[in-house]
């Protein structure tokens, strides 16, 4: 099972006390729903959970019965829920102040939705029909998609009175309110209902941000590692330029040492040789005496040249 279908079948199993959240809840079903007509009311979902609470929904919500139920399928099939009797449409309908025959374009009246808890159980709906997750574990993404304008509008900012911040966007037919933020959707599943599923998505946030500082640290520790080779193989070079050019001993006392600590430790760090130095010396010290032989290094060689 999905992602998306844990959380969806996590939210069907919030109870549902009140008479006007059911309504709510439907209400965004319909308005994110395939099929929401004066002729038909048609929902398709490969959600058993959401399949199931459905006629229960709508006969909390208006009295009425579905014409058509989804048969037994194997799990994930998707199965279709329909009404076409005119007068349970009709019932429908008017529980959002409309009347069929005058419904040109669906909007959402806020005038259902006057309470907090009812505009929870709205997106709730909403997700439930029309919405989509992908798995925190790969990318950040949640969204809801209807083929209606002005309901995707009227969704964005009920959000926004809800404390969010959704995008929107356009996708061939269908127009889309989404969250790409991990925090964002977390909260959006705690507030329709879905506590497990909003845990699992900030557990899931600091799992990989863990995995990204580990990984940072590794990268940064590689790539020091790789600079302290390199700057000893120059250091090497350009001691044993020198040790050719005019030998070692011709070197004042603190850079013969630190030229020999250099050949006799060649892949030991500034600090290493440092502590090694006798008496011990500080890093900077050691520092400034081997950046000290390959500057002598590199005048012998132009004085050579020249």
């Amino acid at each position: 099972m999905s992602f998306a279908s844990q959380a969806k079948a996590e939210l069907c199993r919030v109870k549902r006390a009140r008479k006007c959240c059911a309504v709510a809840e439907c209400y965004g079903a319909l308005l994110y729903c395939n099929s929401f007509t004066p002729r038909e009311i048609r929902i398709i979902t490969s959600s058993a959970e959401f399949a199931g609470l459905l006629p229960r929904l709508f006969r909390r919500a208006f009295g009425v019965s579905f014409d058509r139920l989804p048969e037994q399928a194997r799990p994930g099939a998707r199965g279709t829920l329909l009404i076409t009797d005119a007068e349970k449409i009709a019932t429908v309908f008017r529980a959002f102040g409309m009347e069929p025959d005058d419904t040109v374009t669906l909007h959402i009246n806020l005038g259902v939705l006057e309470n907090d808890c009812c505009k929870a159980s709205f997106v709730r709906g909403a997700f439930l029909a029309g919405g989509s997750m992908t798995d925190p574990n790969k990318r950040y993404h949640l969204e809801f998609a209807t083929t209606h304008a002005a309901v995707s509008r009227e969704l964005s900012a009920l959000l926004v009175e809800l404390g969010f911040e959704p995008g929107s966007a356009r996708r061939g037919a269908s127009w889309l309110t989404y969250f790409k933020q991990s925090e964002a959707i977390a909260d959006f599943l705690t507030t329709a209902g879905a506590d497990v599923s909003a845990l699992e998505i900030m557990s899931a946030r600091v799992e990989k941000d863990m995995r990204n500082e580990i990984n940072r640290k590794v990268n940064c520790d590689t790539a020091n590692a790789d600079k302290t080779v390199a700057a000893a193989q120059e250091q090497l070079a350009a001691i044993r330029a020198l040790e050719r050019a005019q030998g070692l001993d011709s070197l004042p006392e603190g850079l013969q040492q630190a030229a020999l600590l250099r050949i006799a430790n060649p892949e030991a760090s500034l600090a290493d040789l440092a502590a090694l130095s006798a008496p011990p010396v500080s890093k900077s010290c050691l520092s400034h005496r081997l950046k000290r032989l390959v500057t002598l290094s590199r005048e012998a060689g132009e004085g050579a040249g020249g």
